[in-house]
């Protein structure tokens, strides 16, 4: 089968960073669905992986954790699905990814597509939604409908692929009022668009940006980029007691800031559940099935920004540039081998 993979870990204008290659078709076990690949989309985990990771003993290394397509084959376990469903999810990085015309992924974390939504479209959500959803209302605790109403949400970098995803589910889903960062016009209308009732400039000091808008202080925060730069600007910003949560990788945090204000910290990462099989994996089975039920329903839109055409070495490079960039506006999507 087709696959695009790496030998090294290489900077990403070499042209051997992602290789177009040939690979055996991998084989279901008794839990997996051995999925046809139909689209996939691009995530800054590719492309940490990718810097930093080399495989083991000189073997091909595929990446890509966010695909849509049709199941052709189930283990002898599987109960959730049957061949021929049309299926998205974000896999786990202690398998291989999904960057090939065939894959095995645990049922447990494979959600039924959108029955409104092609395979591009279905394709720029699993890893971002899991994400927003689980920081949201697993670590943030906010719960849906009218409850947190009064309260505040500040999302730190809400025109990227979470940020677009996480603008959606709490504006549709919460009472919160929700305020998001972007810096360039079309990002800030973009997060506008999302349900953002305020947008403010990240690249300055954000206290003073929510001071600017009417907001001096926030209940939650989200912080999906650059943590540990705004870090202060994000304390002083916080309510005491306030919460915030991170999905980033700061280099250093000094949590001893938060202290003076009892604030709490969340890390989401929406790897912990596949990685570690833990006992409750299947809620990303559920809310990857809610989060379809609310894009057929109308609450919720695809968040596909950019399609970058076929799924090869030569497009996959120009994505993970993109990314590298710091300039992606909601998801980068490839679609078809």
């Amino acid at each position: 089968m087709k696959a695009i993979a790496y030998y090294a870990a290489l900077p990403i204008h070499d042209p051997k960073s992602l290789q177009d290659i040939e690979l055996p078709e991998p084989v279901a076990g008794p839990r997996d669905l051995l999925v046809e690949v139909k689209a996939i989309s691009v995530n800054p985990v590719d492309t940490k992986v990718r810097q930093n990771v080399a495989p083991e003993n000189g073997t091909a290394k595929v990446l890509g954790w966010d695909v849509a397509g049709v199941v052709k084959a189930v283990g002898n376990e599987v109960t959730l699905f049957k061949a021929g469903d049309k299926v998205f999810y974000a896999g786990s990085l202690v398998r291989p990814g999904g960057n090939s015309e065939l894959h095995t992924v645990d049922e447990r974390i494979v959600g039924h597509m959108p029955k409104s939504l092609g395979f591009a479209e279905a394709a720029a959500l699993p890893l971002t939604a899991i994400t927003a959803w689980e920081l949201l209302f697993e670590r943030l605790q906010v719960r849906e409908g009218k409850t947190d109403e009064g309260q505040t949400l500040l999302i730190v970098g809400a025109a990227g692929g979470v940020g677009s995803i996480l603008t959606q589910l709490a504006a549709q889903l919460t009472a919160l009022k929700v305020i998001g960062t972007a810096s360039r016009p079309e990002t800030r209308a973009w997060t506008k668009d999302l349900g953002a009732e305020l947008v403010i400039d990240h690249n300055q000091p954000l206290s003073e940006e929510l001071k600017r808008v009417g907001v001096p202080q926030v209940t939650h925060v989200a912080s999906l980029t650059q943590t540990d730069h705004h870090l202060d600007q994000l304390v002083e910003a916080l309510v005491p007691q306030g919460k915030l949560a991170l999905i980033d990788d700061p280099k250093a945090l000094d949590v001893s800031k938060l202290k003076r204000k009892s604030l709490s910290l969340h890390w989401e990462f929406m790897y912990t559940r596949s990685m570690f099989e833990t006992a409750d994996m299947i809620e990303q089975h559920n809310l990857l099935n809610r989060v379809a039920e609310l894009i057929d329903a109308g609450t919720l839109k695809t968040t596909l920004g950019e399609h970058f055409g076929v799924i090869n070495a030569h497009n996959l490079r120009r994505a993970h540039e993109l990314l590298e960039s710091g300039k992606a506006k909601g998801k980068i999507v490839l679609e078809g081998f």
